[in-house]
């Protein structure tokens, strides 16, 4: 806990909350955000949320936004920015519209980014940007100028011919992680139950069927074994779709030996779940946010299994 918490500053509230009916013109009216379609929501999102008017922010000198941001970093040592695309423009979408029916809003992003700075620096906590999805040329060179760390997860990490980027190639100013709440867990992307999901809702995918989207996962199954193996982190044959045991504890390992300066990994992966917590771009079809961990959470960190892969992952870390 050399940091403290980590806690989350999301990127807008309920059109219908406290700060809503009290402070009606700090907000947007009649949109909700979302993001384009991409590839962690492929038909687009609208979040149902609405956010701070870019307007309404340099008309009040930013007083809602920094309130804001003192009230997350009161009581920790970081803050990580719910999509922090939206620093720079957000996706709105006209109520009762379609996601594919928004526009870019541009934000006042480098006010954004100067006071972001200003008050980590006050608080003196760490600030991750939440860099996923469509992300606009120049984003991520500006957020390493302000020292923001942005997220380089282990599906994304890849080179020009799709290939996993080398442990040793990941940025460091950056925090590295197995996946997120939005995405597949190590488990479930190795047995391919996120490829089963897109399929069972209808959802758009850029294979012709299920079964020519679960052969192109074998295809990255290969070339993830080989990364981790070429990595020093996982060694002999590659296990099977159904055994992904070995595979989390590479995964883990992998994402240790990063020279990035943090690195996470999601409760779901330390435990070996085959479910993730949240499917973007749905309400009901999925249960996000529904699941809970199958034991207490000291009964978890006991187990064998799991301390040893929680070793190996701080001992890459450490070396």
């Amino acid at each position: 806990m050399a940091l403290g918490l980590i806690a989350d500053l999301a990127v807008g509230m309920d059109s219908g909350g406290s700060h809503a009916w009290s402070r009606p013109d700090d907000l947007l009216t009649g949109l909700s955000i979302g993001a384009p379609p991409d590839l962690l929501g492929p038909d687009g999102q609208s979040w149902g949320i609405t956010g701070f008017s870019p307007l309404a922010l340099q008309r009040t000198g930013f007083e809602p936004f920094i309130a804001t941001l003192r009230a997350a970093l009161d009581h920790a040592g970081g803050i990580r920015i719910d999509h922090a695309l939206g620093l720079r423009r957000l996706w709105v979408v006209p109520e009762g519209a379609s996601p594919t029916e928004g526009a870019y809003l541009a934000m006042p992003v480098d006010d954004l980014f100067r006071l972001i700075a200003l008050e980590s620096h006050r608080a003196r906590a760490v600030v991750i940007g939440e860099d996923l999805g469509t992300v606009p040329e120049g984003f991520r060179p500006a957020m390493d100028a302000m020292a923001m760390l942005g997220m380089r997860v282990l599906w994304f990490e890849r080179n020009a011919e799709g290939g996993f980027l080398p442990a040793k190639d990941y940025a460091t100013d950056a925090a590295a992680m197995t996946g997120t709440h939005d995405l597949a867990t190590v488990a479930g992307w190795w047995r391919g139950r996120d490829i089963e999901w897109q399929w069972q809702l209808g959802r758009t995918s850029r294979a012709a069927n299920e079964a020519a989207d679960q052969a192109a996962r074998a295809d990255e199954r290969t070339s993830l074994w080989a990364a981790l193996v070429a990595a020093g982190v996982a060694e002999g044959r590659q296990p099977a779709p159904d055994d992904p045991g070995r595979v989390i504890d590479a995964a883990l390992a992998f994402i240790g030996r990063t020279p990035s300066v943090l690195a996470i990994v999601p409760m779901e992966d330390v435990i070996g779940a085959v479910e993730q917590p949240n499917l973007p771009g749905t309400i009901d079809e999925h249960p996000n946010w529904r699941r809970r961990m199958p034991a207490a959470t000291g009964t978890l960190l006991a187990r064998p299994d799991i301390a040893a892969r929680l070793a190996a992952f701080d001992t890459e870390r450490r070396s």
